[in-house]
């Protein structure tokens, strides 16, 4: 179903051969996109937690970032690719999501352009599914005030700059695709 509301939002083009979607029963982390020398191996998703759906997307959000950014070398689009400035400057007035005190390094990495475009993919994709189980996921979470999602009012220019980045690519999917 998540990856049915990410098809609805946008396409990807590639030349790769299908990429596994592995579930693990890991505690240490939510979920993982894995390379090998610049080329995709998996994604991983643990089912040991509250937000699956979230994980995934939020992985698939790292694939599309990689995949989009090959033109750019070794480089990843969410950083560097002209089609996401508007998202560059949308997400940059986001708050950071981290309690205080966490570590300068920890803060980095989740303040990172990969990891704030991954976290906001997978935020739009939930935002704009019409699925009612994915809705309630995103609202719990919200509401739970998880650190992986931003409040609806606050996010809500993000999801719009997600969707405005597969437009300028010429990805975007469905209704969404004709008024662009």
């Amino acid at each position: 179903m998540a990856l049915a509301a990410a098809d609805a939002l946008h396409a990807v083009r590639s030349d790769l051969e299908p990429v596994p979607v592995r579930a693990t029963s890991t505690t240490s982390q939510a979920g993982c996109y894995r390379l090998r020398h610049g080329d995709p191996v998996d994604l991983r998703v643990s089912r040991r937690h509250g937000r699956v759906a979230l994980s995934f997307l939020h992985e698939l959000g790292h694939f599309v970032d990689h995949q989009l950014g090959r033109e750019l070398g070794d480089a990843w689009a969410s950083g560097e690719h002209e089609a996401f400035a508007d998202w560059r400057r949308a997400a940059a007035g986001l708050p950071s999501r981290l309690p205080p005190g966490v570590g300068r390094s920890r803060r980095r990495y989740f303040n990172s352009s990969k990891e704030t475009w991954a976290r906001s993919y997978a935020q739009a994709v939930l935002t704009r599914s019409h699925d009612p189980r994915l809705q309630g996921v995103l609202s719990g979470l919200v509401e739970l005030n998880d650190v992986f999602v931003w409040p609806a009012g606050e996010f809500e220019p993000v999801a719009e700059a997600v969707a405005q980045t597969f437009a300028r690519l010429g990805l975007l999917s469905g209704p969404a695709a004709v008024a662009a």
